[in-house]
């Protein structure tokens, strides 16, 4: 005689959540909904003169107690990518790379005459664009990162989700003036947060990076950072090729950018494969 099959005694919810796909949906809707929510509290609580900077630190707060929440309740894990321990040290060493990165990009188009620096302007800027750079860092890269490329590694290895991952980050920057060498700079950089990741296999490090990419050109430098024009504590303007100026998209679709990106996306990505940290596909 032949045993009677085993049924799945699983809730429903659990069975649907064995797809990655459903996977990355449900994770996302736990960061996007508390911080929606954040957001929606503080517009309706507080008048608006008491609504500055700050409330992006809360939502960026919202989204990441969001995220744990999933790891914890529904993956059952520990979430070790936001484990606290050296996460300070690790950020700053981030920050570091990605101000290195962007002078590196900066400075020989400033050299070249692409960028000038015309005089100073609000130094506040410093200071009040720091919330908004750390909400845009901690978001996406939980987003990309946190969700997306490790739960498409861990279904279908590291070469098909650095591919995806990167695909969606692209396609989340599409909406604007982008050009395709925008394209070629978003992915690039795309692949050197993931590798990043990779590296420490925590969200600081490329956590770090971006929001030292982006603070540097929005808030320093007044340079348009994905087509999002920019007033920082320098009053600077781009001039010339908008193969090298980067246009309307800012200095992230510039052929100099392109080429730091990518220099940089492939020493992280063989430093990774070499430490062993790619994942082969199961």
């Amino acid at each position: 005689m032949t045993s009677p099959a085993k049924t799945d005694a699983s809730p429903w919810w659990r069975r649907l959540l064995r797809h990655p796909l459903a996977r990355m949906i449900a994770a996302a809707l736990a960061m996007f909904v508390p911080l929606a929510l954040s957001f929606a509290l503080m517009e309706s609580l507080l008048p608006k003169d008491l609504r500055v900077a700050w409330p992006n630190l809360v939502a960026a707060l919202a989204c990441a107690l969001g995220y744990w929440a999933y790891a914890k309740r529904v993956e059952r894990r520990l979430v070790t990518e936001l484990s606290g321990p050296g996460a300070m040290a690790e950020w700053a060493r981030g920050a570091g790379l990605g101000m290195l990165l962007g002078l590196l990009t900066l400075v020989p188009l400033w050299g070249l005459g692409v960028y000038r620096i015309d005089g100073l302007g609000d130094g506040f800027q410093l200071v009040k664009q720091i919330p908004e750079m750390l909400l845009v860092s901690v978001l996406e890269e939980l987003l990309i990162r946190g969700v997306i490329f490790r739960m498409a590694e861990k279904a279908w290895g590291s070469r098909t989700a650095l591919l995806f991952s990167t695909l969606l980050f692209v396609a989340a920057h599409l909406p604007g003036e982008i050009s395709w060498m925008g394209l070629l700079v978003t992915a690039a950089a795309s692949l050197a947060f993931t590798a990043a990741f990779q590296l420490s296999r925590r969200l600081w490090l490329p956590m770090g990076m971006h929001f030292a990419w982006n603070y540097l050109f929005a808030a320093v430098f007044s340079v348009t950072v994905s087509g999002h024009e920019s007033k920082g504590w320098l009053t600077g303007s781009m001039n010339g090729p908008e193969w090298l100026s980067g246009g309307a998209y800012g200095v992230e679709a510039s052929a100099m950018a392109l080429l730091v990106w990518a220099v940089a996306s492939i020493l992280l990505l063989r430093r990774a494969n070499g430490r062993g940290h790619f994942i082969r596909r199961p």
